[in-house]
């Protein structure tokens, strides 16, 4: 009798499943669906025949071909070495930015911490490509007030010249993601207990000890987290180079990955190139994602 009440109990809950029937049937049609769909489309190409290729074009197999081709192309690869350098400089400079945030928030009084929240979070609520629109009119010499007060120190900065363009765009994804980046270290700073504040207090623990010795570390794994989401995010920068492209000559079509594959995809019509390249950039986010994380868990291994 009670194997069989054990057998029972073990089985899923039905009812349960219903519930996450229309979760899953749109997790599926949303998200894994395209996925296969983009690697079967990368596997396809165009055949012309008749002479001079003017016949009637055709789908046929590709294989590996479209894959191999992406990889040869220099622009393409020089694309990866721009965001990867993009990203070595401006992920540790946004999550630095948001943890002092969040340590500096959860030091004010819960009156003022509310306004301040949403004042430092309102850059995230802006449409990426608006919020570049807003970043351009300040790096436009001209225009750019910002300009104008550096050229009467005596400085002429060029914003959008070959040098800087990646930095400025650095500067709009920054301004854009902080903010969301702090709350999710002020929400895991909230879920420290109280008890443990006290006990530093006790010992004589100043605000920065408490910060360096008790906060910091118990805010690790959102630490963690916002990395990982800004390592993907890095890997997918479209939007601002794409804006900024109008403004700026040194962003051409393959400034970034994803710009590559989307100039190939609506500009160039060969969308099995441009699936084949969106699927080597998910490849490339999904290893350094979990090449991240894995680093991470070894070395608290080691600390254990």
């Amino acid at each position: 009798m009670s194997g069989l009440r054990t057998r029972r109990r073990s089985r899923p809950d039905r009812k349960a499943w219903r519930f996450l029937a229309p979760f899953l049937a749109v997790y599926l049609f949303a998200m894994i669906a395209p996925i296969f769909y983009a690697v079967y489309q990368s596997m396809l190409k165009v055949e012309r025949s008749g002479p001079m290729g003017l016949g009637k074009p055709s789908v046929g197999f590709a294989g590996l071909e479209n894959y191999q081709l992406a990889l040869q192309q220099t622009s393409f690869l020089e694309g990866f070495g721009r965001v990867l350098l993009f990203g070595i400089v401006q992920v540790p400079v946004m999550l630095l930015l948001a943890l002092v945030l969040a340590l500096l928030l959860d030091q004010v009084k819960d009156r003022w911490a509310g306004l301040m929240r949403a004042t430092y979070f309102l850059p995230y609520g802006i449409p990426g490509v608006i919020a570049t629109i807003l970043w351009g009119f300040l790096y436009v010499p001209g225009v750019s007030p910002i300009n104008d007060m550096l050229g009467s120190l005596g400085f002429q900065p060029d914003f959008l010249g070959y040098d800087n363009v990646l930095w400025s765009i650095a500067n709009i994804v920054i301004w854009e993601f902080a903010g969301y980046n702090m709350l999710i270290i002020v929400a895991q700073l909230k879920s420290i207990p109280q008890e443990l504040y006290e006990a530093a207090k006790i010992d004589g623990a100043g605000p920065w000890q408490t910060a360096l010795r008790i906060k910091i570390p118990l805010v690790r794994p959102a630490l963690v987290l916002t990395c990982v989401f800004s390592i993907i995010g890095t890997m997918q920068l479209f939007a601002e180079p794409l804006v900024l492209k109008k403004l700026a000559p040194a962003v051409n079509n393959d400034f970034t990955p994803n710009l590559s594959a989307y100039f190939d995809a609506f500009a160039n019509a060969n969308v099995y190139m441009a699936a084949a390249k969106s699927v080597i950039l998910a490849v490339v986010a999904m290893v350094l994602s979990f090449g991240f994380l894995s680093l991470v868990n070894r070395k608290r291994r080691s600390e254990r």
